[in-house]
């Protein structure tokens, strides 16, 4: 195919189980990223008919690249957080378009670690990153995001992953009580049943069982907002619990990987904890790895501040795409 792509232009898609994000790639530029929200479209080609339809040359528009939250096989994916199925097949037939690649959504992210700022990260403790080691990000949003980025000789490359989906652990009584509350809704415990928006609030009402409580019901917003309180309630001791909890697995990855690179934290809830996971117990529970300990308190760990690092990877994707030809 002869480099159209880039006077084409090129959609791009951050596909989660809350939000669908759009934008155009045109001339190398990203356009406007704008942000729907899932629920009120039934089907996925609802939601990118609905984008294509604010721009005037949208006929124009003949690829795409959409990083969505969910296993992606053979260009399909059904979604883990809502009931959208993913296709290029009925993309390409419902909207014209010449090319269609799918990617997760984490892998995306991943993409974007050596384009980020250095006023796009938070540094929560360890050292100064090799830049030839292993990355590894994770994110809680309304799922838990995890990959690995590394470097080769032969190329850098993604490590997608479906980790969040892996047993959760736990590091006390307290926890192994949490879990066993957990694991009588929800049979197994993976770790995005606690380090993601509904995993926050799974948290809160397993510990106001644990304390006999009859707390309000809150969202996994207002949980974080109770936290910042201050007053040592329910809420306080559930985002405790979470970053805690965080840390474990954080550290967990960094081993799996070898992430000297750094571990990066992204997702829509832990914006919301930018100034709490700093001083909570995020970072010892990350270092706290017995004979490993050692290693670990070498491993930076940052906080993405970034709004849509996922549409920074999409356009380094992309526009490599253009420059082989590929769209």
């Amino acid at each position: 195919m002869a480099k159209s792509g880039k006077s084409e232009g090129v959609v791009l898609g951050d596909v989660g189980g809350t939000n669908a994000r759009f934008a155009i790639l045109q001339d190398g530029v990203l356009g406007g990223i704008e942000h729907l929200k899932v629920a009120n479209y039934q089907q996925f080609a609802d939601a990118l008919d609905a984008f294509m339809a604010m721009r005037a040359d949208h006929r124009a528009i003949r690829h795409a690249l959409f990083g969505v939250a969910g296993v992606v096989e053979r260009d399909r994916c059904v979604m883990t957080n809502n009931p959208w199925i993913v296709s290029a097949d009925e993309l390409r037939d419902r909207f014209g378009l010449s090319t269609i690649r799918i990617i997760n959504d984490f892998e995306a992210v991943a993409w974007s670690l050596p384009h980020l700022a250095e006023e796009d990260l938070c540094k929560i403790g360890g050292r100064k990153p090799d830049p030839a080691a292993p990355k590894v990000i994770l994110g809680p949003g309304t799922g838990l995001g995890v990959a690995a980025y590394l470097q080769t000789k032969q190329g850098n490359l993604v490590v997608r992953s479906e980790g969040g989906h892996a047993t959760l652990a736990s590091s006390s009584a307290y926890e192994d009580a949490i879990i066993a509350k957990l694991r009588q809704q929800f049979g197994h415990v993976s770790a995005e049943r606690a380090l993601s928006g509904s995993g926050l609030e799974n948290l809160y009402h397993a510990i106001a069982s644990l304390e006999a409580q009859t707390p309000p019901t809150l969202g996994a917003i207002e949980i974080t907002q109770a936290a910042a309180v201050g007053n040592g309630g329910l809420g306080r001791v559930t985002v405790d619990i979470f970053c805690a909890l965080l840390g474990s697995v954080a550290g967990n990855l960094a081993l799996s990987f070898g992430a000297l690179g750094g571990v990066y934290i992204a997702g829509g809830i832990t914006p919301h904890l930018q100034d709490y996971l700093p001083v909570s117990q995020f970072r010892s529970r990350f270092e706290a790895k017995g004979r490993l300990t050692t290693y670990l308190e070498s491993i930076p760990t940052y906080l993405i501040l970034h709004d849509d690092p996922a549409f920074v990877g999409l356009q380094w994707l992309a526009l490599q795409q253009i420059s082989s030809a590929e769209f």
